[in-house]
């Protein structure tokens, strides 16, 4: 048995379930040794339940409990919680469970998947993760609406959960109740998201402040999107036909389309082409000159690796599943989404959209596997609903009512948040092979955050040789552990 596993006593049975929800919380003891030195910590899983306040012709008629929210909380034993940090982890989707920042890059253990050219065979495996953010921050992993044990409960609509306010007001309540619960305002605290939970985070920090007074120290955004407008390919959008291209190029690079050319090089050609022409020969349209179109096809064509013949019959327009399609149709593959870096086989090549994306498929069972399996026989608590890794029906469902007629977007949030509290940082995390939210796209949207030229130092970037979950990649793992001990470290103000 690893130390992870050792239990100090066994973990209680969960009450029976009632007509009225309670939490069901189940704590055990771990140690996990990190650089020699063995941490006693203990978990806590479980589903606390969210209440609404109930008013009938204006009089107050009580709480009413309006879901149960999944979560698992690490904190280390006998540190001083004034001082700890917390951190709150979440991934995206929307729709995803957190289940994948979990066991793939900052819990105490970690999911064996492989990557690329070793994929792990069924029936995976667990092992320590001695690189756990744990060593430098109390951990809490939630789990939204619909995804991983979380519901809503009894005569309450999941759909009512569904969107991107509710989203927030749901998730910042859980944050606040566990803060509270646990004696937490005087930590320092962090939100870590990754995809669309960094436009939660983002979002997350503003409400935080505004509705409950809770200040952050940082945020952790990795795979960013923070403006939906800059990875939606929409009929009059041009902006995300430029800003895909560096990661077009990036693939294609190492697919093998660039020859000997450092990928470094690559990028710098590509990122200047998206950053000038492009956008120029784009607004153009009819009024483009036949040279500089000639022009701007054979270089965009050059960069991402496809035909030119290819790139003029889209208009210079490139969409990106189109792209995964295409890249390698002659050798009868597509590449990843999440990670371009992956391929499989597609059954019919003359699709214009791929049939599947290797980059997940590869990969989600054998973190299914581990979470039911650790979730059970390590964290103790017991549930007969299935785990939701990932909720295709919330993906295609989620309503963005609130931004009806303009973009997606929680740039303005987070820029107020960092105007209110100068003293919050950001960590942002990019995959150069990530074609979900591209890097380029970030970095754009992270010059435009309206703040002044002072509080720029507020954030820092690192780069992964990877895709989306760039901690599948074992080298960027470790390298991303370090990268986010380290501003943790930097960032507690202590």
């Amino acid at each position: 048995m690893s130390e992870q596993a050792e239990e100090q006593g066994e973990p209680e049975a969960a009450e029976p379930t009632s007509a009225e929800p309670a939490d069901d919380l189940v704590a055990t003891q771990h140690t996990i040794t990190v650089k020699r030195r063995k941490l006693a910590y203990t978990a806590e899983a479980g589903r606390i339940v969210l209440r609404k306040e109930v008013l009938t012709d204006g009089k107050f008629e009580g709480h009413q409990a309006k879901a149960e929210v999944f979560l698992t909380a690490y904190t280390l034993d006998g540190a001083d919680p004034t001082t700890r940090p917390v951190t709150f982890a979440f991934n995206g989707g929307p729709g995803a469970s957190s289940v994948w920042l979990h066991l793939g890059l900052l819990g105490p253990r970690r999911v064996v998947s492989g990557d690329v050219d070793s994929p792990e065979p069924p029936p995976y495996r667990l092992a320590d993760n001695p690189e756990t953010l744990l060593a430098h921050s109390d951990l809490v992993f939630i789990d939204p609406v619909s995804t991983g044990y979380s519901r809503a409960t009894t005569g309450e609509k999941p759909a009512d959960y569904h969107g991107f306010t509710p989203d927030i007001e749901s998730v910042g309540e859980v944050i606040r109740l566990w803060v509270s619960r646990n004696e937490r305002w005087l930590s320092p605290k962090y939100l870590a998201g990754e995809s669309y939970g960094t436009l939660r985070a983002a979002a997350l920090a503003g409400h935080l402040q505004e509705r409950c007074g809770l200040y952050l120290n940082g945020l952790m955004l990795i795979s960013s999107v923070l403006d939906m407008g800059t990875i939606r390919f929409h009929e009059g959008n041009d902006l995300a036909h430029s800003l895909f291209v560096p990661t077009y190029a990036a693939i294609a690079h190492y697919h093998g389309l660039h020859g000997d050319r450092p990928l470094d090089d690559v990028l710098a050609d590509a990122e200047e082409f998206a950053s000038r022409e492009l956008p120029y020969a784009l607004a153009q349209g009819a009024r483009l000159s036949p040279e500089a179109r000639t022009e701007a096809v054979q270089t965009l064509a050059s960069l991402t690796g496809l035909d030119e013949s290819y790139v003029d019959r889209v208009n210079l327009r490139i969409e990106h599943v189109r792209f995964f399609t295409e890249l390698l149709r002659d050798r009868g593959l597509v590449t990843g989404r999440m990670d371009g870096r992956f391929t499989t086989w597609e059954p019919d090549g003359g699709r214009e959209h791929m049939s599947d994306d290797p980059s997940v498929s590869r990969i989600i069972g054998a973190y299914s596997a581990a979470f039911n399996h650790y979730i059970r026989t390590e964290l103790g608590y017991e549930n007969d609903l299935p785990y939701q890794v990932l909720s295709l029906d919330v993906v295609r469902n989620w309503s963005y009512s609130d931004f009806e007629g303009r973009p997606v977007t929680a740039v303005g949030a987070l820029s107020a948040a960092m105007r209110a509290n100068p003293h919050l940082k950001l960590h942002v995390a990019f995959g150069h092979y990530d074609g979900a939210t591209p890097y380029f796209a970030a970095e754009h949207v992270l010059a435009a955050l309206a703040i002044p030229e002072e509080l720029r130092e507020n954030i820092e970037s690192a780069y992964y040789p990877a895709g989306h979950m760039m901690y599948v990649h074992e080298p960027s793992r470790v390298q991303q552990s370090k990268d986010l001990a380290a501003f943790v470290q930097s960032s507690s103000n202590r």
